[in-house]
């Protein structure tokens, strides 16, 4: 990123805080949708009351994921008040723009899209979001924002000299371009850099070990389990380009934040019901379903499950291995000492994917959490220490 629009504080401690932004005062800064995007992601500005970006929840110093420790011990994000809290965990924006377009098939399965119920078609419509969101950055309507915008000069200038004279004076071309130029940023080399241990032992350029091997070969297995089920897009391992996710929703059974509905004032009562709460769905058949996400940097981008249920990466993989292990001790949530809780829905589990395989010992459970590290972008490999 350029020192000369990202002005941040240079300690990650302070990064946590808050990724301030001092605005270009040159339109020469902002030459292209893609630098203009850049600047948008990082202007707190264009929340209500100026203390929360995209960057905010989508930090590019972790993973471009929440990094910030607040009520519900960060798994759903506060708003730009300070006081509003979601029930859903901040996916990652990293590798986000290879999901494609939400769309239903022929058998009415959805797939792709943005957000955890794909309610976003696309990337710019996902940029869209957040501004306008009550919980998150809170802009009362498109025309306050097209204000924001025309306080900067800069902005002016260069939404003129990429979008079109005056487009800045029409409240929907305006909020259109932001969204598309700050969706153009995000589809930058920055955010998908492909360059994790992973990456880098398919070009020969870094050795396995053989913990990291065994887990792959877990990973990748037809007999042991079926994590590349879900969490392969490419039909061979070993594909340059793999995200780890086919992008298709399921309902793996995760049980309710109990810790956050307690904080966020949604209650025991609610239920996230993920794909059925997507406007464009409507089969009961989704109740409950969640998209695929990516496993990209998913060892430094915690807590986990849409609703930051989960804590460690390890326990995730614990909890998969319920559905196949009858041991007592399977049937404890190792985090909280107690039963995992049940599902929210229960009568869309697919528990064709989940049921599947032999129960897997602790060493093969680490296994696979050894080659999840190596899923690591070379970025941020030293926040692998911290877990």
């Amino acid at each position: 990123m350029r020192a000369s629009i990202l002005r941040r504080p240079p300690a990650p401690a302070a990064a946590l805080l808050c990724l301030v932004l001092a605005v270009p005062v040159s339109a020469a800064e902002l030459s292209s949708p893609e630098k203009l995007g850049e600047a948008l992601y990082f202007d707190s500005n264009l929340s209500a009351n100026r203390t929360q970006s995209c960057a905010t929840c989508h930090n590019p110093d972790f993973g471009f994921a929440d990094p910030r420790q607040g009520p519900g011990g960060g798994a759903a994000s506060l708003g730009d008040d300070g006081r509003s809290l979601g029930d859903r965990n901040a996916p990652t924006a990293a590798y986000a723009r290879f999901s494609p377009p939400f769309a239903l098939g022929k058998d009415g399965k959805a797939v792709g899209g943005q957000f955890h119920d794909g309610r976003a078609a696309t990337l710019k419509e996902q940029a869209g979001g957040p501004p306008l969101n009550p919980g998150e950055m809170a802009m009362p309507s498109k025309a306050a924002v097209r204000e924001r915008l025309r306080e900067n000069p800069a902005y002016v200038r260069a939404f003129d000299a990429l979008y079109g004279a005056g487009t800045l004076d029409d409240t929907e071309r305006a909020y259109d371009a932001m969204a598309d130029a700050i969706a153009r940023f995000e589809s930058t080399g920055l955010f998908a850099p492909f360059d994790s241990k992973y990456d880098r032992a398919l070009r020969g350029e870094y050795r396995m070990t053989p913990e990291e091997e065994l887990g792959q070969t877990l990973f990748f297995s037809t007999q042991f389990t079926n994590c590349n089920q879900c969490h392969q897009l490419r039909k061979m391992p070993g594909a340059a380009d793999e995200t780890f996710t086919n992008y298709e929703f399921h309902n793996i059974g995760v049980p309710a934040n109990t810790e956050l509905r307690a904080i966020n004032g949604k209650g025991r009562r609610h239920i996230d019901r993920g794909l059925l709460e997507n406007p464009a769905v409507k089969a009961a058949t989704e109740d409950g379903k969640f998209k695929t996400p990516t496993l990209r940097n998913v060892a430094v981008t915690g807590p986990y499950m849409h609703n930051g249920v989960f804590k460690d990466l390890e326990t995730v993989i614990r909890f998969y291995n319920t559905y196949n292990s009858r041991s007592d001790a399977s049937r404890i949530n190792p985090e909280t000492g107690k039963p995992w809780g049940q599902p929210e829905i229960a009568k869309t589990l697919s528990l064709t994917e989940l049921e599947f395989g032999p129960a897997l010992d602790t060493r093969r459970i680490k296994a696979l959490v050894a080659f999840l590290k190596t899923l690591t972008d070379a970025r941020y490999e030293h926040l692998l220490d911290r877990k």
